[in-house]
């Protein structure tokens, strides 16, 4: 399991290398910990990125956490960390061999965007490197590997427009491979439009009917959309992902309960007490201290730590 603590999270700027593409790196696991430690960053220190990071297991074991999910990837595994989430390394990278591509949102043509489900949802890597499918993954990756290294700064335009298409076509594979957010695409456009706008602004209203007026949908149509594209109703999906930052907060800060509340746009605290205690069983502090005891069970915990990909809309 990994390490449940006091830490604070560490919010991860994107910081471009000298004389590389604008906007994604291409890094092994070496290159990744000395760039990490150049910027004076703990490797291992829990951070909250504000880039994607595509993390790809060639040979050994590596341990993290996303969020409230373990994860061991193996040799074929991979993990994508998107911006905003919550991850860790909880295994040493020296002891593996990978490679991490780091891009920031933007860097995909948006129909890519929209096809591979990079800028929505969560995506996790199967749970063994089985799939045969997944023999077209590393000459992707050791492609755009290799065209990263030709970079001089030479025409530079062209040359980023060859490595963002080599970039489209993995992150393409990936979500055919592992099927990311397909389903997604069925809510239609007023899913994606409600899902955007929730999170510009979850933590300022939690009515599914502002968000209908603002967009100009029936709540009726947003609930239907979200039915259709995660399984779970407009309100739902909002008091989720208002959920799944509450839980982050007091797992990784030390902010009192209170003021967590006012930073999700609770009224008063004891409005944030009542909400967080009907969606878990238990008060944000009772929640915090179970997810900090220590020698606490897996299995104890297991309700609460394991949030459903699609219907807690696992996202930043």
């Amino acid at each position: 399991m990994g390490k449940i603590g006091h830490d604070s999270i560490f919010t991860l700027p994107y910081r471009a290398g000298v004389g590389v593409p604008p906007g994604m790196e291409v890094l092994d696991f070496p290159q990744l910990l000395a760039r990490a430690r150049s910027h004076g960053v703990d490797p291992y220190a829990l951070r909250r990125p504000d880039f994607h990071v595509l993390i790809a297991v060639l040979s050994g074991t590596v341990r993290c956490s996303l969020d409230f999910a373990d994860h061991v990837l193996r040799p074929g595994d991979w993990l994508w960390v998107r911006p905003g989430q919550v991850q860790r390394y909880d295994s040493s990278l020296d002891a593996a061999e990978g490679r991490a591509v780091l891009f920031l949102p933007g860097f995909l043509d948006q129909a890519t965007a929209e096809q591979a489900g990079v800028d929505r949802g969560t995506w996790r890597p199967a749970s063994a490197p089985a799939d045969a499918r997944q023999d077209s993954l590393r000459p992707l990756l050791d492609l755009l590997e290799h065209e990263y290294a030709l970079w001089d700064g030479l025409q530079a335009e062209r040359h980023t427009q060859v490595l963002r298409h080599l970039l489209a076509a993995l992150v393409l594979r990936l979500a055919a491979v592992h099927g990311a957010d397909a389903d997604q695409a069925a809510g239609g456009e007023a899913f994606l439009r409600f899902q955007s706008a929730v999170e510009q602004d979850f933590t300022r209203s939690h009515r599914v009917e502002d968000y209908a007026a603002r967009l100009g949908y029936s709540v009726r149509t947003l609930t239907r959309a979200c039915q259709a594209g995660v399984g779970v109703g407009a309100k739902g999906y909002l008091d989720n992902r208002v959920l799944l930052e509450a839980k982050r907060l007091l797992v990784h800060t030390d902010l009192p309960a209170g003021t967590i509340g006012q930073r999700l746009g609770f009224p008063e605290a004891t409005v944030f007490t009542k909400f967080f205690r009907r969606h878990t069983g238990l008060t944000p502090t009772g929640f915090r201290a179970a997810m900090r005891a220590p020698g606490i069970q897996e299995s104890a915990l297991s309700n609460l730590r394991n949030i459903d990909i699609r219907t807690r809309c696992d996202r930043p």
